[in-house]
């Protein structure tokens, strides 16, 4: 396949969520929260969030801690508030249910709990849940029931992305030969980094490049290869970690490979540097650069030119690239905010109960993170070699036993 036009087979899906609503429903949409503070809190804001989108409104909300589920209470006038999420979903039959402490340890109940009580729709914190075992179990309850799950990697919605596919498509950048990604990069750098910020940077692949076939990878630990004898039990739920740097090389569909590292610490930041260069993306081709920066405003700029060629008698400039093009002003500048504050997610997900389809990141693209991620983990396990996905393995690969396959 000729990676130029490798973008066209991969099909327009849907389309971006509007940043305004439409009318509204004469009947809000009843949303539960379910929170736990001390353990994942409200995630970003996910108790919040429906304040801002039409036609929601938050009946209740769960916290098993006393005082986080008064604060809660406070912080959403008009929500009936239950110390047990499982009651909650009971007596409260709502429509929606935002599944949001960042402890991913518990999504896997919460989520089934949800499902099989009759939600439409459910908006998790990101991770989703982990491991491919546990995902799989939840897209088949979603299917089963029809419920649909959105996943908040917030910036998926944005109105740039689109844009984007399409520049690559019509060789803005010339041919695609790779994109390299890689985490936030502070001091939860390496495997802690791939699966709280990496996730974002691998869906956001995905939608670019096509789906993940296979890779190979190696985690180190004072750079060396780590010993899968020194697995420590990760914060936030995130079970077995390793490591403090991680290299990772995913074949695709598109035959583009995708790249994703992180290294402890590597973040750089200083007085004149405010963003530092990390947590994104870039697509590099033959004729430039395009770049985009993880929950920042541009998303995206393009740097066009030979990336191999500088061109010191000319030099070149990052362009901004918005939702109408190539250094065009942006018909919606408070994108990023209503991005941010998850609102546009939000919506999409009533509307996608509205017009009976998927939401944007839909529970599929939350089981392919997790494969991601744990594929990593695999192969790791087996020495670097190539792995193909989907895993064989189902459960964690860190709690596999050094000879299995």
């Amino acid at each position: 396949m000729q990676r130029r036009s490798f973008l066209s087979t991969l099909g327009t899906g849907i389309a971006v969520a509007g940043i305004s609503a439409g009318a509204s429903d004469p009947q809000p949409v009843r949303v539960a929260v379910i929170g736990h503070t001390g353990r994942g809190d409200y995630g970003h804001g996910l108790d919040t969030m429906w304040q801002g989108v039409p036609d929601a409104q938050v009946v209740a909300v769960a916290d098993a801690d006393p005082a986080g589920l008064e604060a809660a209470a406070a912080r959403l006038p008009g929500a009936a508030p239950f110390a047990d999420y499982r009651k909650m979903l009971l007596q409260m039959t709502p429509d929606v249910v935002a599944v949001a402490p960042r402890h991913i340890d518990q999504h896997h109940a919460m989520l089934q709990t949800a499902i099989e009580h009759g939600a439409r729709g459910i908006y998790v914190e990101k991770p989703f849940v982990r491991t491919p075992a546990e995902a799989d179990e939840i897209r088949v309850l979603c299917e089963k029931h029809g419920t649909r799950l959105a996943v908040a990697h917030r910036n998926r919605w944005h109105p740039v992305l689109p844009v984007i596919r399409q520049l690559v498509q019509d060789g803005a950048i010339g041919r695609l030969l790779e994109a390299r990604g890689r985490g936030k990069e502070d001091s939860r750098g390496g495997s802690q980094d791939l699966w709280v910020l990496g996730t974002h940077v691998i869906n956001l692949a995905e939608y670019l490049l096509g789906s993940l076939i296979s890779v190979s990878a190696c985690i180190l630990a004072d750079h060396q290869p780590a010993p899968l004898q020194q697995l420590v039990d990760g914060p936030e739920g995130l079970g077995p970690l390793i490591g403090d740097e991680l290299h990772a090389r995913f074949e695709t569909s598109s035959g583009v490979p995708f790249f994703f590292d992180s290294i402890r610490n590597a973040r750089l930041r200083t007085a004149a540097v405010s963003h530092p260069a990390s947590f994104g993306l870039q697509l590099t081709g033959t004729a430039g650069i395009i770049d985009l920066r993880i929950d920042r405003e541009p998303l995206a700029a393009i740097l066009s030119g030979s990336p191999f060629d500088p061109d010191f008698a000319a030099p070149r400039q990052w362009v901004p690239i918005s939702s109408s093009g190539i250094g065009a002003p942006e018909t919606h500048p408070s994108a990023g905010r209503s991005l941010a504050l998850h609102h546009v997610s939000g919506s999409d997900l009533l509307n996608s109960l509205k017009e009976d389809r998927q939401p944007l990141c839909d529970v599929r693209q939350g089981c392919s993170t997790v494969e991601a991620v744990c594929s990593i983990f695999e192969s790791h396990r087996r020495g670097g070699l190539n792995t193909p996905l989907p895993l064989t393995q189902r459960q964690h690969p860190l709690l596999s036993s050094p000879g299995s396959e």
